[in-house]
């Protein structure tokens, strides 16, 4: 990939995904991998990566996953577990293929849950923490009551002709993504134990308003991870947090890696 270029695609597995990157490049400084929400792509962060790269003075690397934004669509019906077979099955290679050495995984909703997952399941020690703004561990009533919503506004509002905007073939966003959450075998579905296994430090940023999940996400990662956890509740803040409280966590993210940095020098070198 061409770093220099700031956007382009890159091939997994015979995929080709969209990316846009920002600030210093692998091997430069640690990376910000930012991991999109379940609507999302990398064009819809819109510019909190050059607000985040400049903030933290480390590079930032958003890409569309396989069915998003102008990355190569992704068959339909997606399983229940797509959250994790992104995290196990893509994740690492997207890595490898943008030459990662150290750095953080960001994720908001579906992209913090995909970090999370990642975290817990891969051997990965260039992942030095994790940042998941809005996270879901398991289902919850008001969730899947806003995913209801979300379907009746893309069925017969104007939700398709937005995301027209951004994503090459909508219906394969957003048919995967809401058709999957409101699959009945989705009501058990559960992931809370990879936090079990989280052993780097994690920023929790929670918006109070949050239509999509409640407190007890951000409970649930306070009360199981056996690394630090700092939290972020923010008011007057719905599922957004980026864009409804973007100076605060800018201010939350750019502490918490200058932290990680700190801890990272500290260190004493093996021989």
């Amino acid at each position: 990939m061409d770093w220099g270029a700031g956007q382009g695609f890159l091939t997994v597995s015979g995929i080709r995904l969209e990316y846009r990157c920002t600030g210093p490049a692998p091997g430069q400084a640690p990376i910000i991998v930012l991991l999109h929400e379940g609507l999302g792509c990398a064009a819809l962060w819109r510019d909190f990566p050059e607000k985040l790269a400049q903030a933290t003075g480390l590079g930032v690397f958003a890409y569309s996953r396989a069915g998003y934004g102008q990355s190569d669509g992704k068959p339909l019906p997606w399983p229940v577990h797509y959250m994790t077979d992104e995290a196990v099955d893509v994740l690492p290679h997207v890595l490898d293929g943008i030459g990662f050495q150290s750095g953080i995984l960001m994720g908001h909703s579906d992209g913090a849950t995909i970090a999370a997952i990642y975290a817990g399941s891969v051997a990965d020690f260039r992942v030095r923490g994790l940042v998941l703004m809005a996270p879901h561990f398991f289902t919850e009533s008001v969730g899947l009551a806003a995913i209801q919503q979300a379907k009746l506004a893309y069925d017969t509002g104007d939700l398709r002709a937005k995301m027209a905007k951004y994503h090459r073939d909508p219906d394969n966003a957003f048919r995967g993504w809401n058709d999957s959450w409101l699959n009945p075998e989705f009501y058990h579905w559960n992931v809370a134990d990879v936090i079990d296994y989280l052993r780097i430090p994690t920023l929790a940023i929670q918006g109070e308003g949050d239509e999509y999940g409640t407190l007890a996400q951000i409970t649930e990662v306070e009360t199981r991870s056996y690394a630090p956890v700092d939290v972020e509740i923010l008011p007057d803040c719905g599922h957004a947090p980026q864009f409804d409280q973007p100076e605060k966590v800018l201010t939350a993210v750019a502490d918490f890696a200058a932290r990680l940095q700190r801890i990272e020098a500290a260190q004493p070198e093996t021989a």
